[in-house]
Order: C-alpha cells, then structure tokens, then sequence
C-alpha cells in the first residue's frame, strides 16, 4: 500500500537535477563522482564537486556533462571523506561554469547543492545587497547560499542557520550543506523534492535518487517534506525545520545494481524494452487469482468501500502515464461500467475542477515525483476525493501522499524515454479494471477468461521482441523522414499517442497521434509520398474501418506502416509494410502494439545518431511545474 502523508506545503516548482553528498572513511570525490553517473539519466546540463581539504573549501564546477567536469578534477588530490556533488538544470540564470552547483556563501565557508526553486529569492537578496553582500551568479541557490552564510555569522551554529533559512523561504528544496565551520557535518533537508538517506557501514550517503546508493547499501531513509537529517561521523539524527525530532523510518531497498546496468545491451531503452516480458509479470505476480478470476490488490483494501461505491474515477497524469490512463479508461468503462475521466494533470487544477466527496481520483506517475501530478491530486484531496497511485518508485512523493495504491514494480527505468513503466503501468490498469468489473458486474467465468488473458501476455511480449528484425529494417528506410503520422480507435488510439511520442522524444522527428478517424478532418492535408504513417490495425471491432483508412492514405502515396493482428492476410494488400504481434483480447491488445512502436522509435532514433537515452531538453523525472 502507499503510505500517506498529511504534509500540504506548496511543491510549485522542482528541479530535475541529481543531488550526492557523502560523508564516512573513503575517499568522497570517487563515491560522489560515481555517483553523479548513475544520476545522468535524470538531465542536466552543468555538474560541479565540493570537498573539504585541509581546512579549504575546493569546489570544481563545469557547464557540460560529468565527464567534462572529470577533465578539470584529480582525485588523487582531492583525498577528503567528506563531500557533496551535483548534476544540474537550469532554471535560473543560464547553463554555464558560474552558475553550476555547488554555491559558496560570501565567505567562501560555507557550500550548498540544491535542487528546486527558490519563489521569494528576489525578495531575499534585495535584503542581502542591502546589507553588503555580492553574488557571482544568476541562480536563486547562490541566495539561499548566502543567506545561510548570513544566519551563521549570527548564530555560529550551520544546523540553526540552515532551519533559520529554510523556514524563511518559499518555495522548494532539497538541499544538502557543507562547511569548514563544521568540517565533520552534512544536513540535508527537504520539501517537495526527493531526498534519500543511506546508511552505511561507517559511512552515509545523501542523494536524491536511490540509484546513487544502491552500491553502497539498501539501508535509506526517505526525508518527508519539512524534514531534515543533520550527520556527521558518529551518527545521524532526523527532525523537523521546526527542530521537532522526527522517528526517521528506515526502508530497504528493493532493487539491485544489475537492474541499473546495461546488461550488454548498447542501450538502457534497449535494455528496458527486452525486460517488459519480466516487468509485466512482476506487476501481475501475486495479485492475479485466474482460477476465482478476480484481483488481490492488497494496496487498496482500506479503500475497497469507496471503489465500490465511486460514482465516478478521474485519472491524471503526464506524458506517457496520461496515455496509460486513455487506456485504462477505455479498460475500466467497459469492465467495469464507471464513468472515467482522463486529465492531464498539468492543466487539472487550474480550470477549478468540479469533484464530489464520492469521486476516486488516480494519480499515475513512474517516478513518484512529477510535479504537476503531484499538486493535482493534493487539489483533489483538499476537495475531498479519495486519492490512489500507481507509481513504481516506492518512498516517493505520490507514493506517501495518496490514501492508496498500487505500485508497479518495473524497477528502475533509466532511459529517458518511458517504455516498461508503461506497459507496467497497463499491467496495474488491467487488473484494476478486472477489480472493479468483479465488484461490479464481471461473472466469475468472464473474470477467469480475463485474467488467464493477462497472465499470457509477458509470453506474447517475448514473442513480439523475438521477431523484430524487420522493425530495424523499416527504421532505417524512414530514418530521415520529417514528419509521421500515427493513427488507432479505440483501446489502440492512446497508444497511436504513445507511439508518436516515443519517436519525436529520442528521434527528433515531429510526429502526431490521432484517433483514425479524425484523419479526414485536417491531418489528411499532410499526406504524400514522403508521409510515413502508422496504424495500429489489430483485429476488433473497427478493423474495417481501419482499413478504410489505409485505402485513404494510399490513394494520397502514403507510406503506410500496420501493426497487425498475427494471421491477418489482408493487410499485407495494403500496407507498405507490416509489423504482427500475436492475438490477445480488444482491451489488452495496448500492451502488445506498442511494443513495435517502441522499437521502431529506438532504432530510429539509432539510425540518427541521437542519444537515446539522453534525448536533449528532457529529464527523466519532470519535476518542474
């Protein structure tokens, strides 16, 4: 179950950057170095280093990649064991050597790296100028910097001027500071963006993604909003900004450092699109009961009354979780004969939305972090409806904000681009659905066909990825195409969206997802013969009607690309090329036809020479309204 949390305070804005402080017996510069490393994947665009040696702050910092900041660093002289280190993106102030983390108060004693946005920095440092001080750079962290600096020189304590500050300023942080003052201390805080805490064997590690301690331990603390942990060599202790000590849980981590690794593959999105067969089956294992043909969530036991009871579900998301909600729509309306309505969460609370008390609001989100997700369904809450998640990051936000939930247990996702998240994502929708329709209307003959449906489908995915040579061969010939169309009805028009999406994040090529029928009212002014254009034309109840399609664009030179049905004779007329996946029901068919989509926007995107897990202007985890 996702654990709640009753902190409300405000999460607007929120960096994508990657936080590492370390603090122990080995040398800090080769941990947070590496560490830094496995938070690429997050995005960023300068990364930066601070130790103490011998008494003397030395901090490097470089615009670029960690491997341009490498460049400029010897570890062999940076020999300290205390230390922070810093992935950043911009926000305030552009991409460049001065403005990188970490930032040093006036004095130079006294360092911080800080992820978030400081809303009220302007007002702070129009005090700051006042009072003498200067700064180098553009950045609202360099305030916050010097405004601790300030707090100390009043009150010769880092811990009471790092509270004194952080309950001054609005907005969001998750902060970790360092001093000369202090040489043995590290305190790390934070409000709406994720900090972790491990613990080490004589050593702690501070990051804000559990992908930079797993080498070290499993043992880590989740920081809740408002909270801090103040550490040095002896020990730790957690408390609140308002010095109330806190219990500090300890959670275990549940992933290892193999599922953050290549594994041989040439890429991790490459990697992660092979491991959907066995991310699915985690999502499902232990929860699907085929022979009463029914669902055991024990996430949502505690809410089962008010499911049963909804008049209404509203699912948010962004990006790929909003398409994995189109399809849980179409999954849970007919299953389960619920209203449901799919919001983009960045847009849910701004146009004052209509919920009653016995609405069922459903947060999805990979990371757990997403920012607008995040404040959309604290909104919901704050009007009384009853709030689910379906996130994979156990200990994030999303997950100790909502009442209930389900997580999805892809385990970590390291491409930029979503893919096993998203059919794990679907994995939860489907049995959420086969849930509902149990509670409802759903016999139980109907709910054993549905979940022996579910449980085939890792084995049909397996198949898909055993058979796509001929994907690469298609990417290549539309490799420097300028624009796509991809076009689906019904449970396939979210992954039409989907499948556009994952092509224009890592190929660069401008793409659009349009339920089919629609094509005829605009999109088809945009088809010639340099037009590739995808369907989704799996056998259901609109096949026909696809194929309808098809003939349309044909008779425009487009070229078409199907995804069939296996066993379908008929497409191979009129498709330039197609793609098979194997037979499933309508409503599961989502999970198996975007897996060729996926393929081709990786191969693509390879033929291209982009980077594929870094795809430029993207991050991993949008925590930034």
């Amino acid at each position: 179950m996702l654990r709640h949390s009753h902190n409300f305070q405000n999460i607007l804005g929120k960096t994508m950057c990657g936080i590492v402080g370390y603090i122990g017996s080995k040398p800090a510069c080769t941990i947070i170095m590496n560490g830094l490393k496995r938070l690429e994947y997050r995005g960023y665009d300068s990364a930066g280093i601070a130790t103490i040696e011998n008494g003397i702050l030395v901090i490097s910092k470089r615009a670029g990649k960690v491997a341009d900041l490498e460049k400029i660093i010897n570890p062999t002289e940076l020999t300290s064991t205390i230390g922070i280190g810093h992935t950043r993106w911009a926000t305030h102030g552009e991409p460049n050597d001065i403005n990188a983390h970490p930032h040093s108060d006036f004095s130079g004693n006294i360092t911080i790296i800080h992820n978030g946005i400081i809303e009220n920095y302007l007002a702070i440092k129009k005090k700051l100028l006042l009072d003498g001080y200067s700064f180098k750079s553009e950045t609202d962290s360099e305030v916050l910097a010097v405004f601790i600096g300030d707090l100390y020189k009043r009150t010769k304590d880092l811990e009471k001027a790092v509270r004194l500050a952080l309950t001054e300023i609005d907005g969001t942080f998750g902060l970790v500071v360092m001093s000369v003052y202090e040489p043995n201390t590290l305190i790390a805080a934070r409000r709406g963006s994720p900090i972790v805490f491990g613990i080490g064997e004589d050593e702690y590690i501070i990051a804000s993604d559990a992908s930079a301690i797993i080498q070290h331990t499993r043992q880590v603390i989740y920081l809740e909003d408002n909270e801090m942990v103040v550490i040095n060599r002896e020990g730790y202790t957690t408390k609140t900004i308002d010095n109330q000590t806190t219990n500090g849980e300890i959670h275990e981590l549940e992933f290892d450092l193999k599922s953050i690794e290549k594994g041989g593959f040439e890429h991790f999105m490459l990697k992660e699109i092979y491991e959907q067969p066995s991310t699915f089956r985690d999502a499902i294992r232990g929860r699907l009961l085929i022979e009463e043909g029914n669902v055991k969530l024990g996430g949502l036991r505690v809410v089962a009354d008010k499911l049963r009871n909804a008049k209404r579900l509203i699912i948010i998301g962004c990006g790929t979780s909003w398409h994995s909600g189109l399809v849980g729509e179409y999954m849970i309306e007919r299953l389960a004969q619920i209203p449901v309505e799919v919001e983009y969460a960045s847009e849910f609370r701004y146009r004052s939305p209509i919920i009653y008390p016995d609405d069922v609001v459903i947060a999805i989100s990979q990371s757990g972090e997403t920012a607008d997700t995040y404040a959309a369904l604290r909104e919901a809450k704050l009007k009384g409806a009853t709030v689910l998640g379906i996130v994979n990051v156990v200990g994030s936000s999303i997950a100790r904000e909502t009442d209930a939930g389900v997580y999805s247990h892809a385990g970590p996702e390291i491409g930029v681009a979503s893919t096993k998240a998203f059919t794990s994502q679907l994995a939860v929708l489907s049995l959420l659905a086969l849930y509902l329709g149990r509670l409802k209307n759903v016999s139980s003959i109907e709910g054993k066909r549905l979940a022996e449906a579910i449980s085939a489908i890792p084995e049909k995915i397996q198949y898909i990825l055993d058979h796509s040579d001929s994907i690469k061969a298609i990417a290549k010939e539309y490799a420097h195409a300028q624009n796509f169309l991809y076009l689906g009805r019904g449970y396939n028009f979210p992954v039409a969206l989907e499948g556009a999406l994952k092509l224009k994040e890592i190929s660069y090529i401008h793409a659009e997802g349009y339920p089919a029928a629609e094509m005829k009212h605009g999109p088809i002014a945009l088809i010639d013969d340099n037009m590739p254009v995808v369907f989704i034309a799996t056998k259901d109840d609109v096949y026909d009607k696809i194929l309808s399609g098809i003939e349309e664009v044909r008779a425009r030179k487009g070229k078409v690309i199907a995804i069939a049905s296996e066993g379908d004779t008929q497409i191979s007329k009129v498709a330039s090329h197609v793609i098979y996946v194997p037979n499933t029901l309508p409503m599961l068919m989502p999970i198996l036809s975007v897996i060729p989509l996926q393929l081709l926007s990786y191969y693509t995107a390879v033929e291209r020479g982009c980077n594929v897990d870094m795809p430029r202007n993207l991050a991993k985890s949008v925590t930034v309204e």
